[in-house]
């Protein structure tokens, strides 16, 4: 019996170790196709010509090869790549349940600063949902600061991984590129902050709204502050300020044509004379036989600037409220191609808070810091938590980090550009100035 069992076990342990074999040679292909040319000069010409040409023929085939920069930097690539495909092909090894036997394949692996991006497909018969799951276990098996996975919602068969050795926002933020600006153009990108992999991003704002929420020091009027700076650096943009605490927004007070403080009567009759300004613009564009305002048509853009957003649509005065919501609908709804611009900022973009008839109507959302999930999911819109788009999963500590929601369609994990006062009181001394001069030229013509 013990024989007929060896016997039985015997082909079973050879194909086992062909296997691990075959395995092994698989997970350092890159390595073995990298050594295999000067390996084979090498034994070729030691064959022929002895061992002192053989070793003098294969330094000279790696000089020439790894000697210039860009070789060098291209072999770079590939070696890590190679590693982190292996590294990561162990991991998924190790994951419970089907994803052992039906592991994701690897499609694309691309370093970033901070680690790696690595677009990966999913087998039949395995989910995101499971993947998701194991993030915990890849991360220990990498042995790297975390991982994330981020879901392409029109593919459902293709994620992609990133990677952190480092966290991403632990060094300073670069300085903001308008602190040094001498005029912007409105019209164009406007730079608000930096992303995971270090690059700049930016916004687009012309027909675009932007709505802003977060906790309570989340750092929302820190990220309204870039935007507000690049309009009042461009002297053709008409500035609306409405400022619930009467302090964020007023280094600005020079720069704009009406600034509203914690005013709901005001409020509210300033917003008409937006809307009065909107109406005479279509009138203008009818006569014309065109759609939209356009850079070269002189009307410029009208920018109008909401902090604590709640403050005006429920407040004590529920008539007035009512009314200021429905005047600031009409213009997010119809404004974009009249030039009209409008940047709302709040704690709590709930439906008990702002309506949803006004809230779902900004393309553009910016969630920095939140309390929970849901609160994440008001402000981005639901359904981004569970695709792995939460800003409550954001350190307290990191102020200024965020997720914004714009031109791309997937949240961009970024920090905002950060300020200071003195900063701010420069541009915006120069923003009035800017705009002094424009008045006087337009006074001389």
């Amino acid at each position: 019996m013990v024989l007929r069992s060896t016997a039985r076990r015997g082909p079973p342990t050879e194909q086992g170790a062909a296997e691990v074999i075959f395995a092994l040679l698989a997970a350092w292909r890159v390595e073995l196709c990298l050594l295999a040319p000067p390996s084979a000069l090498g034994v070729w010409s030691y064959l022929h010509f002895g061992p002192v040409c053989a070793g003098v023929v294969v330094i000279l085939l790696v000089l020439l090869v790894v000697g210039p920069a860009p070789n060098r930097r291209l072999l770079g690539r590939a070696l890590h790549a190679a590693n982190v495909r292996r590294r990561l092909e162990m991991a998924f090894r190790s994951l419970p349940g089907v994803l052992s036997d039906r592991p994701p394949y690897l499609t694309k692996i691309v370093r970033t600063k901070v680690g790696d991006r690595v677009e990966l497909g999913l087998r039949h018969g395995t989910s995101i949902e499971e993947l998701q799951r194991a993030e915990a276990v890849i991360a220990a098996s990498l042995g790297v600061r975390g991982v994330r996975l981020v879901v392409d919602p029109s593919r459902h068969d293709h994620v992609t991984l990133s990677i952190t050795r480092r966290d991403p926002f632990s060094s300073s933020t670069p300085p903001c590129p308008l602190v040094t600006t001498a005029h912007f153009d409105a019209w164009g990108p406007i730079p608000v902050g930096v992303d995971e992999e270090g690059e700049i991003v930016t916004l687009s704002l012309p027909e675009h709204n932007v709505l802003f929420g977060a906790e309570p020091g989340g750092g929302k009027s820190v990220a309204l502050s870039v935007l507000v700076a690049a309009f009042a650096l461009d002297p053709t943009v008409t500035l609306w300020l409405f400022d619930g605490k009467l302090v964020e927004l007023a280094p600005w007070l020079d720069c704009a044509r009406r600034f509203v403080g914690p005013d709901i009567e005001l409020a509210t009759s300033s917003l008409e004379q937006i809307r009065l300004e909107m109406d005479e613009r279509y009138r203008y564009l009818l006569d014309r036989k065109v759609r939209k305002v356009t850079p070269g048509d002189g009307l410029g853009l009208h920018v109008v600037v909401i902090d604590e957003l709640a403050l005006y649509v429920a407040g004590v005065d529920k008539k007035l409220a009512s009314r200021f919501s429905d005047l600031l609908r009409d213009l997010v709804a119809r404004g974009r191609a009249a030039g009209i611009i409008v940047l709302a900022a709040t704690q709590k973009p709930s439906i008990d808070i702002v309506p949803s008839a006004l809230r779902d109507l900004f393309g553009f959302r910016w969630a920095l810091r939140c309390a929970t999930r849901e609160a994440s999911d008001t402000v981005l819109g639901s359904g981004w938590a569970s695709l792995g788009f939460s800003a409550a999963d954001i350190d307290p500590a990191r102020r200024g980090v965020g997720l914004l929601l714009h031109e791309g369609g997937t949240p961009v994990r970024l920090r905002s550009f950060h300020l200071t006062d003195a900063e701010i009181g420069l541009i915006s001394d120069r923003a009035a100035q800017l705009r002094c001069d424009a008045m006087n030229e337009k006074n001389s013509e």
